[in-house]
């Protein structure tokens, strides 16, 4: 029942995401609301909203982590480095491109992983994370070009800001390593969060978001609800039932979910090629997990 339990916490959580870049989407293409606008919003309230829950049901206070100097700094880095940048890149993307494209490309995060600890380490990857990376290269290079090496399907920008949006889901991955071993993840998500909002603020002064209607206002509430504070809950959730390898996996649900209602709200387009490179790059989430069991 637990696993059970685990799964529909990750797969849920993982649709919320989806169905929230889709939500971007038409937020970009229908309303005054700029990519710039909307990440300050939601990492604030976001943030906010998650340092509320945290004080409200833990015995320790939210300025414990400001506490220890090493944690301070880390944090700081976590918000710079990777929270703002993988929230302004993939809405971006999204803006320069579409919900589809934006979330498969951030999912090259992982092979950016493999490079760098490759690096780090100073020694070759194995096979099988060799064998992700030519499979990622091959899927991005299909999902931009659609099979025609003189041409992009995507624009120029949409391909840079979802690149940056990978580097920076890997950054966001890594930086907060120690800091979640001895903080609650509401804690150091919602501090970064908050943090990285800062640098944000002025542009919910200048970008002009006057008289949106109902159901503009609605989907800005669904980005920062559904796809940021209740996405979060239910995906650290799972890891509590299930192993983060398997997490990961099923976080494959975000960009499939991405692409389906892209496809069939926003009248997205995606040709066969561009179809088999997307679900080459959400392939490499498997054959991670497959050699994480093997270990």
């Amino acid at each position: 029942m637990n696993v059970k339990k685990g799964f529909a916490y990750a797969i849920i959580g993982s649709i919320f995401w989806g169905t929230a870049g889709t939500v971007a989407e038409y937020i970009f293409t229908r309303t005054p609301v700029s990519p710039l606008w909307l990440v300050a919003l939601r990492l604030l309230m976001a943030g906010l909203l998650l340092l509320v829950w945290y004080q409200l049901t833990s015995k320790q206070s939210i300025l414990a982590i400001w506490r220890n100097r090493s944690a301070t700094q880390a944090l700081l880095l976590f918000a710079a480095l990777g929270m703002l940048p993988s929230q302004l890149a993939y809405f971006m993307a999204i803006r320069y491109g579409n919900a589809a494209t934006a979330t498969v490309l951030q999912f090259l995060g992982p092979m950016f992983i493999v490079i760098f600890l490759a690096l780090k380490r100073r020694h070759w990857p194995s096979v099988i994370e060799t064998s992700t990376v030519l499979i990622a290269l091959i899927g991005t290079v299909l999902l931009v070009t659609d099979g025609r090496f003189n041409h992009l399907s995507l624009a120029p920008l949409a391909l840079i800001w979802g690149l940056i949006a990978a580097l920076a889901q890997a950054a966001y991955t890594l930086l907060p390593g120690g800091l979640v071993k001895d903080y609650d993840g509401r804690l150091v998500v919602g501090w970064a969060m908050f943090i990285g909002s800062i640098p944000m603020l002025p542009f919910l002064f200048v970008t002009p978001v006057h008289h949106l209607s109902v159901p503009g206002l609605a989907a800005i509430g669904f980005v920062i609800i559904f796809g940021t504070m209740l996405s979060y809950l239910f995906y650290i959730s799972s890891t509590k039932y299930i192993q983060p390898a398997i997490t990961g996996m099923l976080s494959s649900f975000e960009p499939l979910t991405a692409t389906l209602l892209s496809t069939a709200f926003l009248n997205t387009h995606l040709m066969a090629l561009q179809i088999v490179g997307g679900l080459l790059i959400i392939s490499t989430a498997f054959v991670n997990f497959f050699k994480k069991e093997q270990q």
